[in-house]
């Protein structure tokens, strides 16, 4: 199965990272404005805005508050199990953290994200940590069975 095109953007940014301090990394600068956001740095806990910049580029509808991770359970259509491009909502302390699934588990799943360690990176993280899978609307979705995790992918040491 070919990677969905959202998701090939994705893997495109694995790398961009924050700059500590005062600079706001050019990317992230980049997709703020390219969103129209009212903040401009990477100070701000930009997991949303690294999947909506994704999702964007490749032509596809945002949901309303794109910058919140829970925001993009109000987006596309729920499916009730992790698949490869899906879009996974995660509770943590203090709110949500929004990344796409690349290997999920029984027992984790693993996601490319934004804010993942002050970056864009792979991370696992345990399935019960997940409030939510999203699919874009009129795109076919299938069922997956159980998917190998990313050997070697961290767990993300914080999404804030």
């Amino acid at each position: 199965m070919n990677d969905p095109q959202w998701l090939v953007e994705a893997k495109k940014h694995l790398g961009v990272r924050e700059l500590p301090g005062a600079p706001t990394q050019p990317v992230i600068s980049r997709w703020l404005a390219q969103l129209g956001a009212w903040w401009k740095d990477d100070e701000t806990p930009w997991c949303g805005v690294a999947v909506a910049a994704w999702f964007k580029t490749v032509g596809y509808p945002l949901p309303k508050h794109w910058y919140r991770a829970k925001g993009w359970l109000d987006w596309g259509v729920m499916i009730d199990r992790p698949t490869i491009g899906a879009v996974a909502v995660l509770e943590r302390p203090g709110g949500g953290h929004v990344g796409l699934i690349v290997g999920f588990t029984p027992d984790s799943v693993t996601l490319i994200g934004g804010n993942q360690g002050n970056a864009v990176s792979i991370a696992n993280f345990p399935r019960q940590r997940v409030v939510g899978y999203r699919w874009p609307v009129g795109e076919p979705w299938q069922a997956q069975g159980r998917s190998a995790g990313i050997t070697g992918a961290p767990g993300s040491p914080s999404e804030a």
